[in-house]
This record gives C-alpha cells, structure tokens and sequence, in this order.
C-alpha cells in the first residue's frame, strides 16, 4: 500500500467531519470560549433612555442661542437616580455620566463649560443639538439579534450577552474525544515498571491537546494487547457517547498490533493507514458509525506530531471553532539535505535574528524516542516531500508548537 500524502490525509479526514449541532445551556460565568447554539437577541434596548455621555448640565440647546447665556439649576440627575420634572426655557439639572436626560432636555453641556453661582450656570459656549447625549437605543434594541449561532463567546461578546440580559446562553455540546493507550508493555504514571514495561505517556499529551482544541475527554486507561479488552473499551466509549475515539499504539498489522482489527471486527470502516510523515506513519483514520476512529502511534513523539496535525483540526471542525493559526516562516540556522518521499516534521528552537526574522535551530538528534528536545522545542521544520536541499539562512514553513510566540 503506497503511503498517502499529509495533506490528501488531513482533507479526507475533514471532509467526513460535520460540526455537532447539539446545545445545552449554561450561565454566562461557564461559557468562555463556547460556541453559541442559538442566535442571541437583545432582551431589552440599550440604553434603555436617552443617557449624558458627560458629567455636566442637561438642557435645551436653544437656550444657549444667546452670548453669555444664563440657566436656573432645577435639581440633579445621577445614574440610578433620575430627575422626575421637565426641563423648560431657561432651565438646567445637574446631571452625570449614565444618568437619563430628562423630559424637555436635549443637550448637555460640560461642566467645565459652566459657571455655577447662585443656582444658575453662566455659559457662553454654544452647543450642537443632542450634543453630549447617548440616545435610547444607540446600542442595540429589544429583539435585536446581536450576537448569530455559531459565534464563539469571548470576553467581549459576553459581556454584550449580559448587557442583553441574558444569565444564561445555549452553546454547542463539546465534542466528547475517548483515548485508550493499548499494549502489554504500558503502566500509569507513578507505577513502579515491570523488567520490559515502559510509562504511558503519550495519553496526557493528548488528552491535553484535546481539551485545548475544545473538547471534553474521556480517559479509557490502558488496554492489554487482548483483543476483548481492547472491545470493551470501544464498547465503553460508544456507550458514553464519544465522538471521537483515539487510540495510542498497536494500529499497525504486527504480529502484536491487534487494534485495526479488533476494529474492523467491531464494524469500523477503515478510511486509510500508512501516510507519508514522520515521525508519524502508522496513523489510522477510520469511523465506527458517527463516531470518528484516529488511531495513533505509540511512539509519544509520533503520536503527539500526529495529535497536532491531525486531531486538533479535527476537533475545532467538530465545535465549530476556527483552527489555531500555527503556520510561520523562519530561516534555518543549519542547511538540510534532500528529503525522500516522506514530509518531515523536524524539533527545533525558535529564535529572533537582528533583521526580525524567526531563526529555527533544529536540535542534533532527531530520533522520534526524544521526547525531552520536544518538550524543549518551538516549533517543527516542515520539509515536504522530495524537497531540494536547503541551504542555511533559508526561509522554510515551521509549524508552532504554542502559537502564542506570534503575539
């Protein structure tokens, strides 16, 4: 079977992913970063009068018409308290920020503007009609939609959404992602490994990337090379209602690689296998009804190049989320020879040269067991397939491991 290209593998496995429509809500203090399920209309209009957009007097600006105009202080109006009376020729009411304008006022003037003595103000400066004065409405209206389905709540949209006095919105359900570490040789964290065993590593990497891609996990633990075990696990997560279901290590057609077929026997219908990367080949895409198989290699190197490359975009299309911009330029600092038929994914540190440009560093030794230098490392090199040599000093495309480095 000829290995397939990252990007033909990356569009087949978007294609078939089709965003989770479900909603559910929940109060506007838990729904940061959600996906709103409904369109959100105001539920009154805002603001709810017409409002001083200063501190200073509220009047009528045909008053001020004259040079040296002088008005009679009538009472105050304060946010949360307004002036119940009518403003008339020749009148004025203290008034301050937020505060309603009240009936027969239609401008305000600056209390700097003024001069305050004996209960009048003198003014010689002129105002324009409705100057100073937010009027009803200005914002949004009652029913008005403001925010559309499909908006990701921010910190800006929900404070609109309180403002439109909602306590609670409906967001889109999270896609619910379960990961099951396969292989006899695997023990948890903080296990005392056995002569052959190593730790499972590769599981809270992932589960990490999942839930910053915008995803609920579910943890499956580790499964045996045991054909039934591997099923009740599938069958743990199908019952739980997982919409993508990960598995780490066995995907391959080893004597000892027991996932794809415990799969396939269990009705997945195998999309593709085998792509041209690495680190990363043995990736398996494939789909259990509705529910999306991703099965990754064992390696943790690997299975993390190909959780970035793979289930993360995936994710974000399942929540409706915009994908993470990781791409970026940089110079290499070394040169590189000409690849082969497999696009490589190579660990290196990022660096700012005198002229602003990235410079990416790769680090001496590549091997896909490192996972020390990935922890240590920025960003990946992409060289594609078959890419001439590169000399150093070279422009590439790198690939951002935190994005926030574009900031």
């Amino acid at each position: 079977m000829s290995l397939l290209p990252v990007v033909e593998a990356q569009e087949r496995l978007l294609r078939n992913a089709v965003p989770i429509t479900e909603s559910q809500s929940l109060p506007l203090s838990e729904a940061s970063g959600r996906v709103l399920g409904a369109d959100l209309a105001a539920r009154l209009t805002q603001p709810p009068f017409n409002a001083s957009a200063m501190d200073g007097y509220a009047l009528r600006q045909a008053d001020l018409a004259s040079p040296d105009a002088r008005l009679k202080v009538i009472g105050v109006s304060a946010a949360g308290h307004a002036f119940e009376g009518k403003v008339g020729a020749g009148e004025a009411v203290r008034i301050f920020t937020g505060a309603p304008v009240p009936e027969g006022a239609d401008s305000v003037l600056l209390q700097e503007d003024a001069r305050n003595e004996d209960g009048h103000i003198h003014t010689t400066y002129a105002l324009r009609p409705s100057q100073h004065v937010r009027p009803r409405g200005q914002d949004f209206a009652e029913g008005e939609v403001v925010l559309g389905t499909g908006t990701v709540l921010d910190f800006t949209r929900l404070t609109v959404a309180a403002a439109m006095n909602h306590a609670t919105v409906a967001v889109r359900r999270r896609p619910l992602v379960a990961i099951l570490a396969t292989g006899d040789e695997l023990v948890a964290p903080g296990a005392v490994p056995g002569p052959a065993q190593i730790l499972a590593s590769s599981t809270f990497g992932i589960a990490a990337l999942a839930r910053q891609a915008g995803a609920e996990v579910l943890d499956l633990g580790i499964a045996p090379d045991d054909s039934a075990a591997i099923s009740a696990a599938v069958a743990r997560a199908r019952n739980a209602g997982a919409d993508v279901i990960v598995t780490l290590g066995g995907a391959s057609v080893g004597d000892h690689d027991l996932v794809q077929a415990t799969l396939i026997a269990a009705g997945m219908q195998l999309d593709f296998w085998r792509i041209a990367m690495r680190p990363g080949k043995p990736l398996m895409v494939g789909s259990l009804g509705k529910t999306h198989v991703l099965g990754l290699p064992g390696n943790p190197v690997s299975s993390l190049v190909c959780g970035l490359l793979f289930l993360e975009p995936l994710i974000r299309k399942l929540a409706s989320l915009p994908t993470v911009k990781r791409a970026a330029m940089a110079e290499v600092a070394t040169p590189f020879p000409a690849n082969d038929q497999r696009q490589d994914y190579v660990r290196a540190t990022l660096a700012r040269s005198t002229n602003e440009h990235w410079i990416a560093t790769p680090f001496g030794k590549q091997d896909s067991s490192m996972m020390k230098i990935f922890a240590q490392a920025d960003c990946l090199i992409v060289r594609p397939p078959h890419a001439p040599a590169l000399p150093a000093g070279a422009l590439t495309q790198v690939l951002l491991l935190r994005p926030d480095l574009l900031d």
